[in-house]
């Protein structure tokens, strides 16, 4: 068996799009060329890969199986070339990272503004993804590197420690909750919520919680960042569940008071995800490193 790096990624592009037309676009061919390398492909793994409609394509599961062989190939190909080029191991390449709401929107920014000006030859593409697709993701190698929060039950990945947070409650200032007493999360529910927009990894994790309460968070407006949150409390919107770290930087501005939740699951441990660092391109390895380091520094002058 011969595969072909170019229909490998033929594949990958039209299993993203997913349209033959439009994958056979990204991978700058025609259509009808597009279709003859699929077939050819299908023909030679003996199985069909694509189910084929006037609506588009969909995988077969043996196509499914396949894009997962196919994007860990791409990618390790993509890291020999990294490692290969001009500029040497460190300097040069391209990283994918999925992270779950927190990292991109409070300390990923910075970090990786840091990391980019002493790194001119690396480009970054960071996606905001649920948990379940951010392990899924560098489980199939559809991204070098995930951040997330909480345990992780899967064993095929390394797992490095990156910092401790907990969630908090934020509420206006002479609010009911507004004590130094830590509540408990059903306690909040009998007040509408502020949250994150649908699809964050803080707003499913909260409706979980909820959910194995036997209740139902009452969302009086959900917002795309801490921030929107923190005003919306402040302007007696509703209270709000956020990170500490968010809480603490935003009540420096704003009328707001932080109140700790007496939940097991409030301390969160913030994770790195990767399948295996040692095979990881030095720009991906220099990152991380950074990322730690970074946190390091944060929390002694915390």
């Amino acid at each position: 068996m011969h595969l072909d790096f170019k229909d490998l990624n033929l594949f990958i592009h039209i299993a993203e799009a997913p349209s033959l037309t439009q994958g056979a676009k990204k991978a700058f061919i025609s259509p009808a060329a597009a279709s003859v390398r699929i077939k050819a492909l299908e023909a030679q793994l003996n199985t069909h890969l694509l189910y084929r409609d006037s609506k588009g394509v969909e995988l077969t599961e043996a196509g499914k199986r396949l894009l997962k062989h196919a994007r860990l190939i791409m990618r390790q190909m993509a890291y020999l070339k990294t490692e290969f080029n001009e500029y040497g191991a460190d300097s040069s390449g391209h990283i994918r990272i999925f992270a779950n709401t927190t990292a991109v929107t409070e300390f990923l920014p910075e970090a990786l503004a840091r990391y980019l000006a002493s790194n001119p030859g690396v480009t970054v593409d960071l996606q905001e993804r649920l948990t379940k697709d951010i392990v899924r993701g560098v489980l199939e190698g559809s991204t070098d590197m995930g951040i997330v929060a909480g345990p992780i039950a899967t064993k095929e990945l390394e797992v490095l420690h990156y910092s401790t947070d907990r969630l908090v409650l934020v509420v206006p200032h002479g609010h009911v909750l507004d004590t130094d007493v830590p509540q408990k999360f059903i306690d909040t529910l009998a007040y509408h919520h502020v949250g994150m927009q649908e699809g964050s990894t803080l707003q499913e994790f909260m409706r979980e919680q909820a959910e194995k309460l036997g209740e139902k968070l009452s969302w009086r407006i959900q917002v795309s960042s801490f921030e929107s949150i923190c005003r919306m409390v402040e302007a007696n919107v509703g209270i709000g569940i956020i990170p500490e770290s968010a809480a603490t930087r935003h009540s420096k501005t704003m009328n707001l008071s932080i109140v700790q939740l007496d939940e097991p699951w409030a301390v969160r441990e913030r994770s790195i995800l990767v399948r295996q660092l040692d095979a990881l391109p030095g720009c991906v390895r220099k990152l991380i490193s950074l990322l730690r380091d970074h946190q390091a520094d944060n929390n002694q002058t915390s």
